[in-house]
């Protein structure tokens, strides 16, 4: 098991990647909290615990390199799956 964080902007990104359970690569998940701006930060915005629909990748470097991108990216986009 491997983690990254970083904050970008109003948003704390933590990202991990998890042995798949055969051991047969790398799962990528993440979570980003809402840090500033919002009453009672830091508050949870978006979790994915299986991103790419649980894709395994060959290193734990490249699942956490996809879980930042994918977090970076709804976080540039304002996405609508950020809950706050």
């Amino acid at each position: 098991m491997q983690f990254d964080e970083r904050e970008v902007g109003d948003y704390r990104i933590f990202a991990g990647a998890l042995e798949a359970p055969k051991g047969d690569g790398y799962i990528a998940t993440m979570i980003v909290q809402r840090v500033h701006g919002v009453p009672g930060a830091p508050r949870e915005a978006l979790r994915d615990e299986g991103l790419a629909g649980g894709h395994r990748w060959e290193s734990a470097h490249d699942a956490l390199a996809y879980a930042i991108s994918k977090a970076q990216e709804a976080i540039r986009k304002g996405s609508p799956l950020l809950t706050c």
